[in-house]
């Protein structure tokens, strides 16, 4: 019966591990599903409309082949079309039968003139811009997974003159689960191990039933007369043995099995029986070896309660975001990379790609300096390791202003540093318009989270501070100048108060050296702070202030009152190499630029304006003539 039992768990477990493996091999459908496009008039630019992409449910793999280069970046619908709006393109969009429909679309707006930023002959190549959310590269063969939401299109070119490769497919990942492989191979194991152990305890119970037996007497002979003789006893007849039967199988002389083999022979035999059951477990391993997560049933996890986060109510109609976090660090890292090169090289041309205003004035004066003067030091790269503020504006229309504020995790030597930049149009990178070196006491105050955006207060939105943008420059000037008795004085906080100190310390020393060298009877000075030509910046915050970002223009005039007096520069090698003399007969004017960040209140709050961050540089020195 045992031996029974033991065919019936064999046969068994064959049809359950057979079952198991049958699933994931001959019936087993596909594991993706694809899509190809059509392509009939080739054009520079393919955008394929995210719909296109969310067909069907999963990770969106793109899949373009084609000689050469091959282009794609993915980014908001809205700004890919407005990029590709002076430009012929083709147009892939979903149809109602499920399949694709591509429309060849003609230029709706005029291309930006030849020299103008943005505009690249022949063609514009759609490589490094900065409106992309991402982008990728490579030669003859692309492929890259994605999951776009609702909003994004991809854009596939090569370098804007060639046709854009025609050779396209999506694909989707399909469930290829079978939660049912484990549990049939695991029951076909087991079952398996039923089996070995009843042949195994079948085995040994005949081997048992084989071992040495006693033979009985034969059969008695005939009975004969008993012989009552008196004169002496008859011997008692001998049994004779029998006969062996030619027909019993079992030999005379067995061999001993296990029950009358020696012990030592016993343990020589056990552990040999013991090793049939290895097989079945070396199978099993196996067999859970090929397992992986997908032959299981999955059961659903505990869900983690969520960690309660500040609650910012998006307003109706919002727009959004100029950049995300990912593109925004992606962006500062290729300004801080490009500053680095043209700071080495001295190359005012490659800075003037991402800078602008009152950083590209400073840096053309310091590349100046540096020509002649070897031993002035680089300026502070910008550190990108880490981008602890984010603030872009929401908008869907350009220009368009995000604030950063970065430091670096491994120079602690690099000051946090807050900048403003600025994208232009569609065709054009973003440009850093301010910068300053974050002040060690100043408090960023509250923010929108990076997600949502704010808006940038004009002078129709800027009644509600307490300064507006406009009147913030023109304040902190009159306090530099008017020190407590100017009327501005008491809206600025502690921190802005001691910059304004600072700078009156530095002209009264300007002073003070012109009467140590005996000069203060021969020559004038005179001092002047005003705001730039350069629009201020402002951000909303969440407080209903703004962060207001300024520049200021700080002139210091030295004029000699005597015609037999003229101004030497003797040690001062900055005026010396930008004016390209050594002394004045009219007088020098030496212009200073200054960069700050505010933090404006409400109006009708008690709290005060505070400097966030600072930045000075020498921009001029201009002998009078």
């Amino acid at each position: 019966m045992r031996f029974v039992w033991a065919v019936v768990a064999f046969v068994l477990a064959t049809l359950l591990i057979g079952a198991g493996i049958a699933q994931r091999t001959i019936f087993m459908g596909p594991s993706a599903q694809q899509a190809e496009l059509s392509i009939e008039e080739p054009a520079p630019y393919l955008l394929v409309d995210g719909a296109v992409l969310r067909e069907h449910p999963g990770q969106q793999t793109l899949l373009v082949r084609g000689e050469g280069e091959i282009f794609a970046a993915y980014g908001r619908t809205a700004d890919l079309e407005a990029w590709l709006s002076d430009a012929t393109y083709n147009s892939v969009v979903p149809a109602e039968d499920g399949t694709t429909t591509t429309t060849l679309i003609e230029p709706v707006v005029e291309a930006p003139d030849e020299g103008a930023e943005g505009a690249e002959e022949p063609g514009r190549s759609p490589v490094g811009s900065d409106l992309w959310l991402d982008s990728f590269s490579e030669p003859d063969q692309l492929i890259t997974d994605m999951q776009l939401p609702e909003g994004m299109s991809v854009l596939i070119a090569r370098d804007g003159t060639a046709d854009a490769p025609q050779d396209i497919v999506i694909s989707w990942p399909l469930d290829t689960s079978t939660p049912s492989v484990g549990p049939l191979i695991a029951a076909g194991g087991a079952v398996l191990l039923f089996g070995l152990v009843m042949y195994v305890l079948a085995i040994r119970h005949q081997r048992r039933g084989r071992g040495p037996r006693r033979k009985g007497p034969g059969p008695l002979p005939p009975t004969e007369p008993i012989n009552f003789a008196l004169d002496r006893p008859e011997p008692r007849a001998q049994l004779e043995p029998a006969a062996a039967d030619p027909t019993d199988s079992t030999p005379a002389d067995p061999t001993p099995t296990d029950e009358a083999a020696p012990k030592s022979e016993r343990r020589a035999i056990t552990p040999r029986r013991r090793l049939l059951a290895l097989p079945a477990l070396g199978v099993a391993a196996l067999l859970f070896a090929g397992c992986s997560g997908d032959s299981w049933p999955q059961f659903d996890s505990a869900t983690p309660s969520p960690t309660p986060s500040p609650t910012v109510v998006t307003p109706e109609n919002q727009k959004p975001p100029a950049v995300t976090e990912a593109q925004a660090s992606r962006i500062l890292q290729e300004i801080s990379t490009t500053l680095s090169e043209a700071d080495t090289a001295l190359d005012i041309d490659l800075a003037a790609t991402r800078l602008d205003g009152a950083p590209l004035d400073a840096r053309r004066t310091d590349y100046t300096l540096r020509g002649t003067l070897t031993d002035r030091p680089l300026p502070a790269i910008i550190p990108t390791d880490t981008i602890e503020v984010l603030l872009p504006q929401a908008t869907d229309t350009w220009p368009r202003t995000v604030l950063a504020l970065s430091k670096s995790k491994t120079d602690e030597t690099l000051p946090p540093v807050v900048l403003t930049m600025t994208q232009n149009d569609p065709w054009a990178n973003y440009k850093v318009t301010n910068i300053a070196e974050m002040q060690a006491s100043a408090e960023v105050p509250q923010l929108a989270p990076a997600w949502l955006g704010t808006s940038l207060i004009t002078d129709n939105a800027a009644a509600f501070l307490a300064l507006t943008p406009d009147e913030v420059a023109a304040a902190f000037a009159d306090v530099v100048d008017a020190g407590e008795s100017s009327e501005s004085y008491e809206l600025f906080d502690p921190v802005a108060i001691t910059l304004a100190e600072s700078i009156k310390a530095s002209r009264d020393a300007v002073v003070q050296s012109l009467v140590d060298n005996g000069a203060a009877e021969t020559s004038s000075t005179a001092f002047d702070i005003t705001p730039s030509s350069a629009e201020p910046t402002a951000l909303a915050t969440l407080d209903s202030g703004a962060i207001v970002a300024v520049s200021l223009v700080d002139s210091e005039t030295i004029a000699p009152t005597s015609d037999d007096a003229v101004i030497r520069f003797g040690d001062n090698a900055e005026a010396k190499t930008l004016t390209g003399v050594e002394e004045a007969s009219k007088g020098v004017v030496t212009t200073y630029g200054l960069q700050l960040f505010f933090s404006v209140p409400s109006q009708g709050s008690t709290a005060q304006v505070r400097l966030l961050a600072v930045d000075q540089d020498i921009l001029n020195v201009e002998v009078i003539k």
